[in-house]
């Protein structure tokens, strides 16, 4: 397995290598143990620990499990850095020897399994990691630095659950906002871009309303199922035929549901899709088509009541600061070397991480990290395979430890010090 070159060009580094065996246990302790959104209560736990240990004053249950650490060292700017904790509703299928197990119970009383196949077990051990390391190299920086441990990002509402519990009122305004996420890439890279770098994104429920009867008799019914197929179809048109091929979109229905027989025609359909989208007005006439497309197809069908339309989850479009990026890709390519900081197209996944920003109106920044085998990714890509790597959310993510790991601790770093002076 290939290993990451070791640079030493920030002093606040040179304990990482003894560090490294400790946050490998954390990680794969946080990795077999992962939490639903809002339910990240040991997580949060381990992370307020490690924050206390390292000397950072430490306030948690921000937006229930949001943990937030203070560490001020004189006069200078304030740091922001985030990382989010919770896991996904997915049975892993990693085979790695510390795998999750763990199961729990979702919102709608469900039992599920839990496992981190987004990444974030990653993210927390690399803040952690940080922490410690700017901690106990005070002497080489002056200023704040304020970390954040962000419950339910894959919800969407984690941010703004800390953000409505007053953290714009409770804390120092942050100068730079920074944050990072594990994907597909080769593993000791670093990838980003100025601009939109993560998607915006909304999630709706339809639920059609029709008239039940018998299979055998269907012009008694006024039939959901039909009207929900047509529905589905029609929406498929939004992107190819309404959003221009400069711009760019994607709809997905993720969920149809109706009816429990096959000779009973159902009262209603449900119908569960997600947008994405990196252009405000691009997602407003999206937005717009849907409903549009949804009471069309209820009125052609007869249906006794418009189709109710609610959101599931939102996400804002994630965009990074011009001067601040600039800044961070510069000291990027100052330690890693060039060959190691890539630049990337927006990413159709989204985050919550925009909020902060956006709403404290602060500049941020927001960048990936490459999570997979070297060799790996460059026999895949030589084959044109990419595509078949698992990606995140998969039940096989498994991000390569080494040099994962060492690399996202270094990058927050190494961000974090271009704001805080010697």
């Amino acid at each position: 397995m290939a290993q990451a070159q070791s640079f030493a060009s920030d002093p606040a580094l040179r304990d990482l290598d003894a560090l490294l065996p400790d946050l490998t246990d954390f990680y794969k302790d946080v990795h077999s143990h992962p939490e639903l959104s809002m339910q990240e209560t040991r997580t949060a736990g381990l992370a307020a620990n490690r924050l206390r240990v390292a000397g950072y004053e430490v306030t948690t249950g921000i937006g229930k499990h949001g943990v937030v650490g203070l560490l001020r060292n004189g006069d200078g700017p304030t740091v922001m850095l985030r990382a989010d904790m919770d896991a996904l509703p997915i049975q892993e299928a990693t085979g790695l020897p510390y795998a999750s197990t763990a199961t729990a119970t979702d919102k709608e009383g469900k039992t599920v399994p839990v496992s981190h196949m987004c990444g974030h077990d990653m993210h927390v051990t690399w803040l952690a990691g940080a922490a410690k390391l700017m901690a106990e190299n005070k002497a080489t920086w002056r200023g704040t630095l304020m970390v954040i441990f962000q419950p339910a990002e894959e919800t969407g509402e984690g941010a703004q659950a800390m953000i409505d519990d007053g953290l714009f009122k409770r804390f120092p305004k942050p100068d730079v906002i920074l944050g990072q996420h594990v994907m597909v890439g080769p593993s000791g890279t670093v990838a980003g871009r100025a601009g939109a770098i993560t998607s915006a994104a909304d999630s709706l429920q339809i639920r059609l309303f029709g008239r039940g009867a018998h299979g055998s008799m269907p012009q008694a019914s006024i039939d959901p199922v039909v009207m929900a197929a047509s529905t589905v179809l029609r929406l498929q048109t939004i992107v190819s035929r309404e959003v221009a091929a400069a711009e760019a979109a994607v709809l997905t229905v993720g969920v149809l549901q109706a009816g429990t027989k096959e000779n009973v025609i159902p009262d209603e359909a449900i119908i569960k899709l997600n947008v994405r989208t990196f252009d405000a007005g691009v997602r407003a006439r999206v937005l717009a088509a849907i409903e549009r497309i949804a009471n069309a197809e209820a009125a052609a069908s007869g249906a006794p009541r418009p189709p109710e339309i609610t959101t599931i989850d939102q996400y804002p479009l994630n965009v990074n600061h011009q001067r601040a990026t600039d800044r961070v890709v510069d000291a990027f390519r100052g330690h890693f070397g060039a060959e190691r900081v890539r630049a990337t197209g927006p990413a159709p996944a989204s985050e919550d991480f925009g909020s902060f920003g956006s709403q404290w109106h602060v500049p941020s920044v927001f960048w990936f990290v490459g999570g997979t085998d070297p060799e790996i990714y460059a026999k895949a890509k030589e084959a044109n395979k990419l595509n078949e790597l698992p990606v995140n959310h998969s039940p096989k993510f498994a991000p390569v430890l080494h040099p994962t790991l060492q690399t996202g601790v270094e990058a927050l770093v190494v961000a974090a010090r271009v704001w805080l002076p010697a």
